[in-house]
């Protein structure tokens, strides 16, 4: 009979819409179908019989609208058909049914067959993996069958004991095939009723997981979420599933569980692997795993921000000095150090705390130097561009000293003037005067003062001085007083006191002489008491005065060797310098800017 076979004709056709679907489902999570079911689960029956379709949403979840269509119509009132409920549907007629459930996909279509045949092969509407399926052999009332039997692919299948069910238990790929049954009439010879022939293709429950990553190219040390993507057919949208994740074929976390998403707190460069999942059903008939993934994950690039009050980075001494670290593009939680390297390129560590903040309340010469800034998420440390921190120190007065320590000099020595303050921030400018006139000057970047050599003489005698200054203000040293020691002169006072006793000593000695001359004459001598003083002629008395400054006539010597000694004392007058240059020297603005 030819409508024998247009059950299997019907099943395939709703099979490839039913793929379809699924294969429209696994591209999009959000799009999802309406499902239809009947009762009995059947799609083949007697004429005379009736089958009940029921529409439902996704989850079998009972809808608030439904449409019903028949052969791409709106059902409302037509013959054969009659609507019980807004989402049931009675069929007594054959034909193409589908619903749709609110504003969901329209459901498969499902082909019902009323047949006028002797028997039948009762089937459901679909098969998944997994399922168990039965197949049903009915025969029409009134005929008795003696034997039943149940072809796959023209090949008889055995039972035990003979029924006219055929059980196919966790249906899988292997069970796709064409069945059919056949019956024996009893107490007939040769009679042989063949039913209808049913095609059996195993559908997927849910395709193959794909497992994606969220983010999918995550950065060293940030969250990362893994989902299991997957979707079960409409029509067994009920079904439990559980969801377990691997990497490196290590299962991840507690184990299985129902949620399709892990969270991993943080990932890291190292952990880059071949990550997977399996999603099963909660009875583990069907499984099924992802392929390998591989996680790229990128190594964090941070990106510092450093503000500094103040802004100039340049602070005078006991100014307030505050800086503040942030950091883009590092996943947290974030603990922060300052370190400092001071001239000499010593590093130091500062601070370590969660806090990117660091401040000095006043600070000094010594907290000069580069700041830099670490962060550390306890897997990785990232350190920020160093920046330099210039402190800004007034001079302190200068000390002027001599390399000799001795303040006279003879004619053609050398010497050398250091200047030096103990305090101030480099570069320093030193400056030495002579009498207020600039003898040179050098600046300094380094402590240690700068130094001026020059060559005694007599024009150079004088006072000598020095400034410092780092554009903060300069500073005057103490004046140091500088004279020439002059060896003609400083013989010839000893020459010239030895000349003068010389000469009192031969005075007294022709005194002397006079008076034994006196006495050997007969006459008195000048000194007897017994001469009367009013009797003596008046004598002047003689008197032997150095004036105060002499000039001495050479003493010669009989003798060739000796040399002509000269002495001459001169009476020297003080300097006198004008007010008005006094005024504008370079000393008297050092003790200007003192006062200011």
């Amino acid at each position: 009979m030819s409508g024998s076979f247009s059950p299997c004709v019907v099943f395939t056709q709703m099979w490839l819409t039913l793929l379809v679907v699924n294969s429209f489902l696994s591209s999009s999570e959000a799009a999802q179908q309406s499902v239809v079911s009947l009762q009995p689960p059947w799609t083949t029956f007697f004429r005379g019989e009736v089958v009940t379709l029921t529409c439902y949403r996704f989850g079998f979840s009972v809808p608030q609208k439904t449409k019903w269509y028949q052969k791409r119509k709106t059902v409302k009132q037509t013959p054969g058909a009659l609507v019980i409920k807004a989402h049931t549907l009675k069929v007594h007629e054959s034909g193409e049914y589908w619903c749709q459930a609110d504003s969901l996909l329209p459901s498969m279509h499902v082909n019902v067959e009323f047949s006028e045949d002797f028997l039948v092969l009762q089937a459901p509407p679909a098969v998944f993996e997994g399922d168990s399926v039965v197949l049903r052999c009915y025969a029409k009332k009134g005929i008795e069958a003696e034997t039943l039997t149940f072809y796959k692919d023209g090949k008889a299948l055995t039972l035990h004991p003979q029924s006219s069910e055929f059980y196919i238990h966790r249906a899988n790929l292997k069970d796709n095939g064409q069945y059919k049954c056949t019956s024996k009439k009893k107490w007939s010879f040769g009679s042989l009723y063949t039913s209808n022939t049913v095609v059996v293709q195993v559908q997927e429950l849910f395709p193959r997981p794909v497992l994606r990553a969220r983010p999918s190219h995550p950065i060293d040390g940030s969250p990362v979420t893994l989902t299991c993507q997957t979707q079960l057919s409409a029509q067994k949208s009920d079904a439990r599933l559980q969801f377990c994740f691997f990497r490196n074929l290590q299962l991840l976390g507690s184990g299985c569980s129902r949620s399709s998403e892990f969270h991993i707190p943080a990932i890291w460069t190292e952990e880059s692997k071949r990550y997977q999942c399996k999603a099963e059903t909660v009875n583990s008939q069907v499984s099924k795993q992802s392929t390998a993934f591989i996680i790229p994950v990128q190594r964090a690039s941070a990106r510092f921000q450093t503000h500094i009050i103040p802004a100039s980075k340049l602070v005078f001494e006991g100014q307030l000095l505050l800086l503040n670290c942030s950091v883009k593009g590092v996943p947290g939680p974030l603990k922060f150090s300052w370190y400092k390297k001071d001239m000499l390129n010593k590093e130091t560590k500062i601070l370590k705390s969660s806090n990117a903040e660091f401040k000095i309340s006043q600070v000094n010469i010594s907290d000069a130097g580069e700041y830099y800034c670490e962060a550390n998420n306890s897997r990785r440390s990232f350190v920020s561009r160093a920046f330099p921190i210039t402190i800004k120190v007034p001079v302190s007065q200068p000390v002027l000293t001599l390399s000799t320590g001795k303040t006279q000099a003879l004619e053609g020595d050398l010497m050398t003037l250091h200047c030096q303050s103990q305090r101030g921030s480099p570069c320093i400018l030193y400056e030495f005067f002579y009498e207020n006139v600039s003898l040179g000057n050098s600046s300094i970047l380094s402590g240690g003062g700068a130094y001026f050599n020059f060559s005694m003489s007599t024009e150079r005698s004088g006072n000598y001085y020095c400034t410092a200054d780092n554009g903060l203000g300069a500073q005057c040293s103490e004046a140091i007083r500088i004279s020439i020691f002059d060896m003609t002169k400083n013989r010839s006072v000893p020459m010239a006191a030895g000349i003068t006793v010389g000469l009192l000593i031969m005075a007294v000695g022709v005194f002397l002489f006079y008076c034994w001359f006196s006495r050997k004459a007969g006459g008195k001598p000048t000194s007897d008491d017994s001469r009367n003083p009013s009797d003596s002629e008046p004598q002047e008395p003689t008197y032997y005065n150095v004036p105060a400054c002499i000039e001495l006539q050479p003493v010669y010597s009989n003798e060739p060797e000796e040399n002509v000694i000269y002495t001459e004392v001169r009476r020297t007058q003080p300097r006198q310098k004008h007010a008005d240059q006094e005024s504008e020297s370079p000393r008297s603005r050092c003790q200007m800017a003192e006062k200011k």
